[in-house]
């Protein structure tokens, strides 16, 4: 799998992977919380000194997970990658300590170097060949070996350049610091503007983890806001605390103000998904489904957003509060960590201002400019859409443009970060229906698209996919319209899936296109039913509305005749909808595939309103005992 090394894809990746070593710091702050319980009074002091003690040694050795971290995440998790960053590191860091004296720490920043150049030697050399005398030592294998030999000159360089380089780091660190209220506001604005391509989490590494230094008894100088909070540096906890009264208060206020915005109608279905979303930013801190439910439709509130944010950011540091997190800034942080905090009980009330604010401000603009927030239109991309998407995996990747468009994928905790072959051959409005909040384009194929905290668990399912040579046929939507389960036909045949197994359609106009690639084999005489055949074997069944073989034939009208060859999106029926409306049992129009033995699973895309000819409403995975239509022998 090639990766596309433009800058943006190297940012939206490296990015993510300066997010995998953070995922250690929540058992490190519980470690803390927990070793901070009066353990004497049941005789245990020297259990809660080591549950502290081991809390402490994740900061401790935290360089060490950056370096596996972020040569983990640039290599699509090589196992390999990360022994060689680890190797690297310990040479690093043996060498400048022993020859500097130990008198000079990069911390994370050496670790974060250390991976990307274990990275960087993956794939340079991961296929490389060898004499076939020393092949033992080549392929993978002589990635941790070059490491080795790159370590030693990082390290020789850092000896080098090492006090000059940590005056600057200071100097960095104390211009940052001397700003005061204005260098946490400007932050504040930054990290959410930054939010939608995904590289706040660069900001924030170089915020939370290199500005300022804490030296430790044992000499060990940590650097950055987070890992110094925890180590009870008095002067740290500034660049996290004003974020509490925004995930906890401002971002769940605009889903209340969504919510009660949306039509009475869709009320219900707005209600149960916002909530959901609002709960969660208050206790995880996970904010996107929130915030990417307006940036579309109304970026300015997303701007002014922005500067509220930072405005929380420079009244906490004016009210001399000091908190912190070791995920986001929710509540169940906020509990964990007050032990720690100064004046944090300061930011209940200043949350509770932002709410108000938020939600007045919210209500205000989505009626005042008529913002199509979900549930004030129909077909809104938020709607609730039922539980099961990691069976949608199949048609999330057909939206994608299929299996040979996707070069690469990760996830963070709310996206799927993509380096496409052609992102023209996505389909946004398909991965919208499919339950996409967003799709941001970066440019040089480089795509995210915002599914929420699914977006992992999407991508598992899509990997698979990928590395197995399954067969797969995609159907596209045969008329425009509402689509319905199978069960929900007004007829018994169909319901009870005795002609075949698929899903029907309530359709809006009088036209029916071709749902698949095939060929057209069925023709009826009165031409309300047409039947085609894919080229792997699949009898694909469409029927114009419930008892209508006795109706006239010259209210359908077909293009095609059997024999023809279709594409999907072609047309192959014209009909009189107003006259079937009128004197059929129903309109309903099943898409069944009638040879259901050669299916290994269906999937189903939300049973909402489709386009037609609109992708991945349906797919099948085939029976690996059948290749193209005939049992092998």
């Amino acid at each position: 799998m090639n990766i596309n090394w433009n800058w943006m894809g190297n940012l939206q990746q490296f990015g993510r992977s300066l997010m995998l070593p953070t995922i250690a710091l929540p058992a490190a702050a519980i470690l803390l919380f927990l070793g901070n319980l009066p353990w004497e009074i049941l005789g245990m002091e020297q259990f809660g000194n080591i549950l502290s003690f081991s809390g402490s040694s994740i900061f401790t050795y935290l360089p060490f997970l950056f370096s596996i971290g972020v040569a983990l995440g640039l290599t699509q998790s090589a196992g390999i990658a990360g022994l060689a960053a680890l190797l690297g590191y310990f040479i690093f860091v043996s060498a400048t300590q022993y020859f500097t004296g130990s008198t000079f720490e990069m911390g994370v920043a050496g670790g974060i170097v250390i991976g990307v150049l274990a990275a960087l030697s993956y794939h340079r050399f991961k296929s490389i060949q060898l004499p076939e005398y020393i092949q033992f030592f080549g392929g993978q294998r002589f990635v941790p070996l070059f490491m080795c030999f790159v370590s030693i000159l990082f390290s020789y360089l850092t000896i080098q350049i090492g006090p000059s380089a940590q005056a600057m780091m200071d100097r960095f660190g104390e211009w940052i610091l001397s700003h005061g209220a204005w260098g946490t506001f400007v932050y504040g604005v930054a990290y959410r503007l930054l939010i939608p391509s995904g590289l706040h989490h660069i900001l924030n590494n170089v915020v939370w983890f290199q500005v300022g230094s804490y030296p430790l008894e044992d000499g060990t100088v940590l650097y950055g806001d987070l890992p110094r909070f925890f180590a009870g540096d008095p002067t740290a906890g500034i660049f996290m605390a004003g974020l509490y009264p925004i995930m906890m208060f401002a971002l769940p206020a605009i889903a209340f103000a969504i919510i009660h915005e949306a039509r009475e109608d869709l009320k219900p279905q707005v209600k149960a998904t916002f909530l959901t979303a609002a709960l969660t930013s208050f206790l995880t801190g996970v904010t996107e489904p929130i915030e990417f439910a307006f940036l579309f439709v109304a970026p300015y509130l997303f701007v002014v957003h922005a500067i509220l944010s930072g405005a929380a950011m420079w009244i906490a540091y004016e009210m001399d509060i000091h908190h912190g997190f070791s995920f986001s800034a929710g509540a169940i942080d906020f509990i964990i960590n007050e032990h720690l905090a100064k004046n944090g009980l300061l930011l209940i009330p200043i949350g509770l201002i932002f709410f108000a604010v938020y939600y007045v401000m919210f209500r205000w603009a989505i009626r005042r400019f008529r913002i199509p927030t979900p549930g004030r239109e129909e077909g809104s991309q938020l709607e609730e859409w039922a539980g099961d998407i990691r069976y949608r995996a199949p048609l999330i990747l057909q939206a994608l443009g299929g299996k040979n468009n996707v070069l690469q994928i990760e996830a963070c905790i709310t996206r799927l970060r993509l380096t496409l072959a052609n992102d023209k051959n996505m389909d946004t409005n398909a991965l919208k229906h499919l339950g996409a909040a967003g799709v941001i384009h970066l440019g040089g194929g480089n795509v995210q698209v915002v599914f929420g905290t699914f977006s992992e668990l999407i991508r598992e399912q899509i990997v698979k996919v990928l590395h197995n040579d399954i067969r797969q046929v995609h159907f596209h939507a045969p008329v425009q319209g509402n689509m319905i389960p199978i069960e929900e036909v007004p007829d018994t045949i169909f319901a009870q899936k005795l002609v075949g197994n698929g899903v029907a359609f309530y359709p809006e106009r009088g036209e029916l296109v071709s749902p698949v690639a095939g060929t057209v084999v069925i023709l009826y005489p009165t031409m309300h039913a047409i039947g085609l055949k894919t080229e792997d074997g699949l009898e694909v069944l469409l029927h114009i509305g419930i008892d209508t073989s006795h109706l006239p034939g010259k209210w359908f009208q077909a293009v095609v005749q059997v024999g023809d060859v279709v594409v999907p999106g072609q047309l192959l029926i014209k009909f009189d909808l107003p006259k079937i409306k009128k004197h059929a049992k129903s309109l309903a129009t099943p898409m069944v595939i009638t040879n259901m033995d050669i299916v290994k699973s269906w999937a189903f895309a939300p049973f909402k309103p489709v386009k037609k000819g609109q992708a991945s409403v349906m797919s099948v995975i085939m029976k690996d005992d059948i290749v193209r239509g005939e049992h092998k022998l």
